[in-house]
């Protein structure tokens, strides 16, 4: 009996041994999104304070966990006035929802280095499924020994699915702002 206890409680030690955890470097990395302005052209913002973590035991990373948290009031389209705008109750409402939310559910791996990372995706008081394109860049070891993997990662939302409501009208009757809102994240992620 005791035997068996032990190889039961040494294999689980060995599972959870090979569990990897891995931690956004927000100082190589950064998530931009794009929207059409005036229909003719593009506004492109950044937020500049954001975290993530990644777990996973499999090699491929198909059975990642993975959550990332955005800081909605380090919003940033290089433009105060705007800036002022897009934290309001017209857009984010960053004073009573400070932050953007998502939380994986699966990844699945599509090719070689492609994945498919679908997961709830949350802003203001609105959470709905997304999926995410992903480009595994590699794992590689830093100038620190640190070892680090590189992920490219993309979406498209349409902003009033999230309750960012204000809209107005050109003269011609295209919208100022577009609905569709474009992010990239280019992560870079240490193995703890």
């Amino acid at each position: 009996m005791k035997t068996a206890f032990f190889l039961v409680a040494l294999s689980l030690f060995s599972l959870s041994a090979q569990a990897q955890s891995w931690n956004v470097d927000a100082v190589h990395s950064n998530v931009v999104f794009a929207v059409d302005h005036m229909v003719v052209s593009e506004v492109q913002g950044t937020f500049k304070i954001f975290d993530g973590k990644m777990n996973a035991t499999k090699p491929d990373m198909t059975d990642a966990s993975i959550e990332f948290n955005i800081d909605v009031p380090s919003i940033s389209t290089d433009n105060d006035m705007r800036d002022k705008h897009l934290k309001s109750d017209d857009f984010f409402n960053a004073e009573k929802f400070p932050k953007i939310h998502f939380k994986s559910t699966k990844m699945v791996k599509t090719g070689d280095n492609s994945y498919k990372l679908t997961g709830m995706l949350t802003i203001r008081d609105v959470a709905k499924e997304v999926t995410f394109d992903v480009h595994y860049g590699g794992e590689a070891k830093n100038p620190y020994g640190k070892i680090i993997r590189g992920f490219k990662a993309d979406l498209t939302i349409n902003r009033f699915d999230y309750n960012l409501q204000w809209s107005k009208l050109t003269e011609l009757g295209g919208a100022v702002v577009g609905k569709d809102v474009r992010i990239h994240c280019n992560l870079e992620m240490v193995k703890s």
